[in-house]
């Protein structure tokens, strides 16, 4: 069964070029993942240093690889976390 992520990001608006930036690289290398259906990046409307960001696997070890990831080390934990100052994360399986 397909498993999708659905992550809201919050960083300062000082910081919401450099987490832009990395959020998109970040899709460039996950959508090559054999286990990547979908991923979607969202700038919230007026609201600067909001994202969304809607992810779509095969399965959730297809999610799981996608985590153990260099890139997601290097994007997502070593570059996004550290300037969030909100971070909700929803997973759930797709209907």
């Amino acid at each position: 069964m397909a498993y999708a992520v659905i992550a809201h990001y919050r960083c300062s608006p000082s910081d919401a070029g450099l987490v832009r930036d990395s959020l998109l690289k970040m899709r460039e290398h996950t959508r090559e993942e054999p286990g990547n259906l979908a991923y979607v990046v969202h700038a919230e409307t007026g609201e600067e240093g909001g994202f969304v960001l809607y992810e779509v696997y095969v399965d959730r070890a297809g999610f799981e690889a996608h985590a153990a990831s260099a890139h997601f080390a290097e994007c997502i934990v070593n570059t996004v976390r550290p300037r969030l100052v909100d971070r909700r994360v929803t997973f759930a399986e797709v209907l």
